[in-house]
Order: structure tokens, then sequence, then C-alpha cells
């Protein structure tokens, strides 16, 4: 009896509590919740209004013949291509007529979708605001004497942070009252959005882009904002690690994998115990882990939970938002995504440690770096299998982040064959004689040195193989993707070189699918890809935020590579993306001298772009690198100062090639040898 009274009371205090907790309705005033409503209602229609931008300008001849299939993948015409004949032109109006069609039905699908989206987050927050005017009319009082907006500072917020003008200057801040009221209640109000968005069950894309625009206009940096997206990621799985759950992990795999064309085994769901999946945790347990993290913010444990919705009281939700309960990047069921492609895995950056003997398995993960938000960084060549993840480690620790690992025999072949090739005296000439007429010039006259042409055989085999071995990987991420290896969290995708290839294959693929609200945002650096408006606006109506280009109109190797493609296309990597609406394009000619460069500067051009977490120990570390790397240039070539460039271009070329080919495949062999690279556990 006494054990049944403790719990009556208990329960009777914890009711009194919770009256006495404070939420929206309580900290914002009535003119304050109606300002909410209208600051996103607003945000989600100038979303809305830049997916229509992209489409608006669409002209029969500036739409690609096939969503999946690129315009540069067709053959190039040949110079007498005004002599067709009258079938061909009929033919050729034919298939933009279809285009024209495909373009169009990816638009309708696209606001369908968007349209969903807003509608669901408009009730989402509706269904909050008015709860408790509901419960107070059941109790017969007067919601206006409740709803008089409490303080809620903190010591921790009224440190005052600066305005984020990187973040202001992407998302034009929308004018708003709330932007005046104290700092305090301006980050509640986007911590609770961001639970509320949570609440339906998945963080898509657009969820993420609109509380960037939240806080731009609210006058918060992003800080705040990726802050709190790992404490609440953390808080999440440490009040569903709690609970277990095999069996009810096993019944959602059996479910899932009929309809998926990627099959989860059951060991990668059992072995992901960082979640420990279960289907019925308490809401009060995960109302308590999530109470913690936001300790100080002034919303209660229990308003909280009821932010969360159904997701406060399921961890097999939980499980879902993080990807297959934490195990879809980095279990041994990725190997079914190599089916196509070799190697293909996704290792997490901060899961390997260098040690004496090399690299840790990125398989040991730390369950504390698990976040709201993966970025997946994609490296471009290989000259050592530690360059897979060397590069990613200039991005933070607020995002989870990946490095995709594909295709390493390839990828090595092409770093060893380019990191050779401009070491020769042929490619010393070769660009010397470029300078004098422009990249561009050489590209449209074909100016190429003779003897640079003759060493070309080195060269352009491993770029070809890469560059199809590439766009295999990005179709096959694109299936990852869409088969939620990340969970039902928005991704982010950064590429250089090849690796951009990928991320451009991965887009156009989600775009013939329709798979919408999965990219928060992409970063092409030097990309090896039409600049075409074509697929841009294609590639832009998958990507809810951001689309970089990154050029430079100095990259004489990314030239020299793609000089057999259809040039009259142009190429991305040396020059802007015209004619499509919010496409970013970042002249990088100044610090980027060569295609090579990029691999020691995709920190520095992160920074530069305003990307939102950067490690500057590891842009320093980068940088010292370049410096290193450029040293040794400089030293080789005077070493070939008393050589005459244009009798060893010319007339040795075929001897010089003979060499590289011999040092390439001797280096090759050297770096296929070594086993230090990070792998997954068979």
């Amino acid at each position: 009896m006494d054990k049944l009274n403790f719990w009556g009371s208990h329960q009777e205090q914890q009711k009194e509590e919770q009256s006495k907790e404070d939420d929206l309705t309580t900290i914002l005033k009535k003119d304050e919740q109606g300002e909410l409503f209208r600051l996103v209602g607003a945000a989600t229609e100038g979303m809305r209004s830049a997916i229509e931008a992209n489409f608006e300008s669409l002209q029969n001849s500036d739409i690609p013949s096939q969503l999946g299939t690129t315009s540069e993948g067709a053959t190039a015409q040949s110079s007498d291509s005004a002599s067709k004949d009258t079938s061909q032109q009929a033919e050729q109006g034919q298939q933009e007529g279809e285009s024209v069609l495909k373009l169009k039905e990816l638009r309708t699908a696209l606001l369908r979708y968007f349209d969903d989206w807003q509608g669901s987050v408009t009730l989402r927050l509706g269904e909050v605001m008015n709860a408790r005017d509901s419960a107070e009319r059941q109790e017969g009082r007067s919601a206006g004497d409740q709803s008089h907006g409490t303080e809620v500072g903190t010591d921790r917020l009224k440190q005052a942070a600066p305005v984020d003008e990187a973040n202001q200057g992407i998302y034009s801040p929308i004018p708003t009252s709330l932007a005046d009221v104290a700092e305090d209640k301006r980050v509640l109000i986007l911590h609770s959005m961001l639970l509320l968005l949570l609440s339906l069950e998945h963080y898509t894309a657009f969820s993420r882009v609109l509380l960037l625009r939240l806080t731009s206009s609210l006058g918060i940096t992003r800080g705040v904002l990726v802050e709190d997206e790992k404490k609440v990621a953390q808080g999440l799985l440490e009040a569903a690690k709690h609970m277990s759950g095999d069996e009810a992990a096993k019944k959602r795999a059996e479910e899932n994998k009929d309809s998926r064309r990627w099959k989860v085994g059951i060991a990668s769901v059992a072995g992901a115990a960082l979640i420990g999946v279960t289907g019925g945790l308490a809401a009060p347990l995960v109302a308590a882990g999530i109470g913690g993290v936001m300790g100080g913010l002034g919303l209660g444990a229990t308003a909280a939970a009821g932010y969360l919705g159904t997701l406060a009281g399921s961890s097999v939700l939980v499980g879902g938002l993080f990807g297959a309960y934490g195990g879809r990047m980095t279990g041994q069921m990725m190997d079914s995504y190599a089916r196509e492609i070799e190697d293909f895995a996704f290792l997490p950056v901060r899961g390997a440690h260098k040690t004496k003997k090399g690299w840790s398995d990125p398989h040991e993960a730390s369950p504390e770096d698990r976040r709201l938000r993966v970025l997946i960084g994609i490296s471009g060549w290989l000259t050592d299998k530690e360059d897979v993840i060397r590069p990613w480690h200039v991005v933070g620790d607020k995002a989870e982040v990946f490095a995709l690992r594909y295709e390493l025999d390839a990828m090595l072949g092409l770093g060893n064959a380019l990191t050779r090739m401009v070491k020769t005296a042929a490619w010393g000439y070769a660009k010397s004689e470029i300078i004098k007429h422009t990249i561009f010039a050489s590209l449209s006259a074909a100016l190429w040195p003779l003897g640079l042409l003759k060493i070309s055989r080195v060269v352009d085999n491993p770029f070809s193989i890469a560059k199809s071995r590439s766009d295999k990987a990005g179709h096959v991420l694109a299936d990852a993707l869409i088969n939620r290896a990340q969970g039902e969290r928005p991704v982010t995708l950064i590429g250089y070189s090849l690796g951009a290839r990928v991320i451009y294959s991965c887009l156009m693929s989600l775009a013939e699918r329709k798979a919408f609200g999965l990219v928060e945002s992409a970063v092409l650096m030097g990309a090896p890809t039409a600049s075409t408006a074509p697929e841009w606006r294609t590639m832009r109506s998958v990507v809810a935020g951001r689309l970089v280009n990154v050029y430079s109109e100095n990259d004489y190797i990314l030239g020299f590579l793609y000089r057999t493609s259809s040039i009259q296309l142009g190429i991305a990597g040396l020059q802007k993306v015209e004619d499509v609406k919010h496409i970013e394009n970042i002249d990088v000619s100044g610090i980027v001298e060569g295609h090579l460069r990029y691999r020691y500067l995709v920190g520095s051009i992160l920074q530069r772009i305003g990307f939102e977490d950067i490690d500057p120990v590891e842009i320093q570390k980068e940088e010292e690198a370049l410096k290193m790397m450029m040293e040794k240039e400089e030293k080789e070539r005077q070493a070939r100062t008393g050589e005459e460039p244009d009798e060893v271009a010319e007339k040795q070329a075929e001897k010089e090639a003979e060499i590289l080919e011999r040092e390439v495949e001797r280096k090759n062999h050297e770096t296929f040898m070594k086993k230090n690279v990070p792998s997954q556990r068979s």
C-alpha cells in the first residue's frame, strides 16, 4: 500500500511540475506566437520560390536529352554538323520535346514533395501552439491570462554572439519583430523548431535549410544551431541506449529487406548496439535524456518530449533516424553496395586514428561522433591509400563525417600517373606554351605541344577508366542515399576532381528517380563535368541548400585531361556555370594553379565559401603540406634548368613517355602492395 501511495503522490507531483514547465506558449506572447507562424510561413514560401525560379527560364534547347544521361555522354558532333539531314533534325526535335516533358515532370514532382513537407511543418507547429489553449479551455481557464511571456534568461545565453554575416549572405534574413526579442527567447524558438521538425520522424534537407533561414532571420549564429544539433543527437542516442530490443530490430530489418534493393543483414542491425533498439522506450526516459541536453535553455524536459512527439517514445524511430540503428554506413552490409564498384565503403573520418602501424580500423567509430547531419567527402585521385580520409579531417565535429572509398586501384593509378606527368620536361614546356594562348584557346584550337601529346597515353587511359568508375560510383551513392544508408538525416556532399564527378553523377541519378529532400548542400571543386545549364539545373532540383561550383581558370591539367570530351559543353572546373539561379560560382584561380592543388586546399576553399564547420588547425596542416610539395616541385624544376625544354619535349618525348610508363607501373605496384589503408571488417 505504501508503494502505491508513493507512486500516486509521485505522479501528482510530476503532473504539477509539468504544469509549471515553460514552453513556447508560455514564453512567447500571443502576438509573438503569431509572428512565429508568419516567419515560418515566409521562410518556407521563400524556399518554394527558389524551387520555381530554377525552372522558370527553360527553353527547348536548354534541356538534357535525358535526366539520367547527360549531354556530355553523347557523341561529340563533327564540324560539319550543319549538314544534318531533315530526318536527323526531326529526331532531335522529338528528343528535345521529350526532354521538356521530363523537366516539367521533375518540377511537378519536386513541388508536390515540397508542398507535402511544408504542410506537415505548418500542421505540427499549429498543434503545439494550440495545445495549451485547448487544455486550458477544457479546465475552464483563460488562456490569455497564462500566455503573458516569461523570462528564460540563463548565464549561457547572456553571452551574446555576433551576427552570422556568412549565413545571412547565403540566406537573406526575413524582416521579423522576433529579431528584436531577447536573445534567450530567440534561441529557445530555434531549439523548439528543431525538436518539432524531428517529430516528423525525419530530418530532411528541407528541414535543415528552414532552420538555417530561421537562424539568419532571428539574428543567431549557425554555431548555436550546430551545437544544439550535436547535443540533441547525443541525448536521443543516450536515452535509447538504456533499452535492449534485438527482437524489435530483427523484425524491422525483416520487414524492410524485401522492399529494398540493398539487403541489410541481421548481423549488421544487431551489431549496432550503440543505440540498443527497442519498440517501446518510455517517453519519460527520452524526456530525461533530452531534458539533460536542453538544460539551461528554458524548455522543460516534458515539453521537449512533447515536441519530439512519437520520436520520444520509440527507439525504433530513433534508430531509423540515424540509419539502421547506426549500423548502415559502416556495417558488413555495405558490401552489398559494391557489386558494381570495387572497394565501395563509407569510412568514418573520426573513427580512424593514426598509429605506428598506420590507421586504425574506422569501423570502430565512437558513439560520441553521431550527429543529426551527415557529410560525405570524396577524394578525386589518390597518391596513397590514406588520401581517402586525409583531406576530410579539415571538417569539424558538428557533422558526422565520412570519406567515400571506391575503386582504389583506378584512383591510385590515376594519381600516380598525374603526379609523374607534371614532373616531366614535356609538361613543363607544354605549360609555358599553354600560358601564351590561355587554356581555353588551347582547348578550342587543340594547341597542345606534340611532345605532351606523345606522353598523354600515360594519363589518358587511367583518367578514362577512373572517370567511368566515378560515374558508376555516383549511381551507387545515389542508391545508398535513396535507401537511407544515412538514416533520415540530411547529407552534404563535398568532392574535388573526380570526387566532384561522383557527386555530379549522384545528383543526376537522384533527379532521374525524383529523390528529393536527401541532399542539403553539394560542393564540387575542379569538377570534370559539363558546365551547361541543363545539367546544373537538374542537379539544383535535388539540392535543398547550397550548390557550389569551385573552379580555376589556371587548371591546365584538367583542361588537358578533358580535351577529348565535348569542349563545346564547357568544363565546370574551369569556368562559371551560367544561366542557372541559385548556383554559387567560386573562382579560386588565385590559389589553385593546377589540378593537383585541390588535395591541399580543401579546408581553405571551404573556409572561403563560408562553410559552417572547419577546423583551423587542420587547415594549417594542409597549408604546410602544400608548401612542402611546392618546394619539392621547385627543386625539381631547378634541376631541369640546364635542359632545353623544346628539344626534350619535341625530340625526346617518345623516350620520356616510355620511361614515364615504367615509373608509373612501378609506383602502382608499390602502392597496391601497401596494406595500411582503413578497411571494413569482413
